[in-house]
């Protein structure tokens, strides 16, 4: 009696990808004889590849297989994440046995810089920055931090500098320097090992910080020192005896 097709076990049951890259899912058979190989998306019951053809119109789907080889490769190009789910290598056997592969796709991890785009610090404090690494299916093996484009070193002559980093579903890197100088200013990178930089800008301030105009959708807010807020509540009283009496009466009132 001829030997049946048998899978071998080595071949990973479980992939992980990001979007954007290759899958890969790999279906070991042993004794395949004259049989054929096929690949079925479990959720739709979508036939993919029979043989080394590939019966989908989405040409993303491919089949790899070197003559000889025992491995029948499929090859899923730009995963996206509604790509994920189980797919059944199938061998043409009677009746049909096949082997299921659980594929999770993961959305491209991401990287954040608290603060961003600016960052505004006094001259002599702490200049804090954090980089928050998200959607990520394992911690980035590194995060460097770039100031201008040069690698910033906690070790440098400078002085004054801790980089640590805190891993996990997610990570955050963080860069202290302390006794901010006018030199610190500019643009400093976050760049961990699994995803693209961000950048941050700091301005380190000689003296009170001015009034600042921040923007969000679209509406204006002046956002005061303390000192124009002190300046401002002085000034009042000389204000309400300019006004009507009426209008004096509603400020001291509360109403508005």
């Amino acid at each position: 009696m001829p030997l049946r097709p048998v899978f071998d076990e080595a071949a990973p049951r479980n992939v992980s990808s990001l979007t954007g890259n290759s899958a890969y899912l790999h279906c070991l058979v042993h004794n395949l004889g004259n049989k054929s190989v096929s690949w079925i998306r479990q959720r739709d019951l979508h036939i993919l590849t029979v043989g080394r053809y590939t019966y989908t119109t989405d040409q993303r789907y491919e089949v790899i297989h070197s003559p000889g080889s025992q491995d029948w490769i499929l090859k899923i190009s730009y995963a996206q994440v509604r790509d994920s789910g189980n797919y059944e290598c199938q061998v043409s056997t009677k009746p049909i046995t096949s082997y299921v592969v659980h594929l999770n796709v993961f959305a491209a991890p991401q990287a954040e810089v608290i603060g961003f785009p600016d960052m505004h610090v006094d001259k002599g404090s702490t200049i804090n920055l954090t980089c928050v690494v998200a959607h990520s299916p394992e911690a980035p093996a590194f995060i460097f931090w770039y100031h201008n484009g040069k690698v910033v070193n906690y070790d440098s002559p400078r002085g004054g500098i801790t980089v640590v980093t805190e891993r996990g579903t997610t990570t955050r890197g963080y860069l202290l320097i302390q006794d901010a100088r006018a030199s610190d200013t500019g643009n400093y990178s976050c760049a961990p090992s699994n995803t693209a930089a961000t950048t941050l800008r700091v301005h380190v301030l000689n003296g009170e910080t001015p009034a600042a105009m921040q923007t969000s959708g679209g509406s204006a807010t002046i956002v005061l020192s303390t000192s124009h807020t002190l300046l401002l509540h002085s000034l009042l009283p000389l204000l309400l005896l300019f006004w009507d009496a009426p209008l004096s009466g509603l400020l001291r009132s509360g109403v508005i």
